[in-house]
Order: C-alpha cells, then structure tokens, then sequence
C-alpha cells in the first residue's frame, strides 16, 4: 500500500464488554484496524505503564504501531475514533479510565494543525508509554517539530513515570 506511515499510540486500563482484560481489546482493535483503511505493519511489545497523571486508576495496557494508509489525516484520525466507539469507548473527562484509547501520533513526519487535530500529538515528548515503545517499531524516529531522536526524547522525559514491559 502506498500513502502515508502512520505510528498510532494504543492502550487500555478497562476490558471492553466481551473481552477478559484491557489487552485483549487491544488487540481486537488492532486486528480490525484493516477494515478502516489502515493497514497494520508493527506493533511494539506491550508495556504495563501507571496512570499519568497519577491517580487510583488500574495501570494501562500500551503499544505502539506503525501502520499504513492512503487516508487524510483528518480521516485516519476518524477512522481511529470509529474503532475506539465500536470497542465501547465513550469520551467523558481527560485521562479517565478507557476500554481503548487510539492516538494518531504520527503522520508522515508532517506538521498538521487543523481542525482541533495537532501532528505530531503534542504530548508525545512527555510520556514513557509512548516513546518506549515507539523506539521499539521505529528506532530512528525523529520528532518532525524539534529534530529531536527518539533516544533524546526518551532521555529528557520527566522523572517519576512508572513502566515496565508486560510478561
């Protein structure tokens, strides 16, 4: 498929109904990702990653894919949320509790600012459970803001974030 290259945060802390725990949704979302005009390419290992910012919160299940697609980014990103509501997820307050939460981090190292979208996401320099296993599907990623390396990314993240790679 030609198109874009897509890296797409993926996580979860509730099971959807049907499914026995948060990374079985997870990976149910990614197999029918296809269907919505994104074809899959990698998905990093999981990592099990608290809360942030912290609260009593059950710990995440997260991973990264990098994908393909001929999509809009406005599309793609829609196609995202289509996913994200057929697994149950109901958007209610920021950082609440989720069956799925699907991020467009990355669309073809290109600066999007429209229509409340924003690529790369604006967060995805602060957070562990974005850049580690990014790092794992695209080793020589590099910010399309700053320049920066993933492994400058990683480096400069702010202290006290918990993560540990899933068994």
């Amino acid at each position: 498929m030609n198109g874009q290259t897509l890296l797409i945060g993926i996580g979860a802390n509730l099971a959807p109904d049907g499914f026995d725990t948060p990374r079985a949704g997870c990976e149910a979302a990614i197999a029918r990702l296809a269907a919505h005009g994104i074809d899959v390419a990698a998905v990093s290992p999981w990592y099990e990653t608290a809360p942030v910012p912290v609260s009593d919160q059950p710990w995440f299940n997260n991973a990264v894919i990098r994908a393909r697609t001929v999509l809009a980014a406005s599309d793609a990103l829609a196609a995202l949320h289509r996913v994200e509501a057929g697994f149950g997820r109901v958007r209610t307050v920021r950082n609440a509790a989720r069956v799925l939460d699907l991020d467009l981090l990355d669309y073809g190292a290109l600066l999007i600012e429209e229509d409340g979208m924003t690529i790369p996401h604006p967060r995805l320099h602060e957070r562990a459970f974005v850049l580690l296993p990014l790092r794992d599907v695209a080793p020589d990623y590099r910010h399309p803001a700053t320049g920066a390396a993933i492994d400058d990314l990683i480096a400069a993240l702010p202290a006290g974030q918990q993560i540990r790679r899933a068994g």
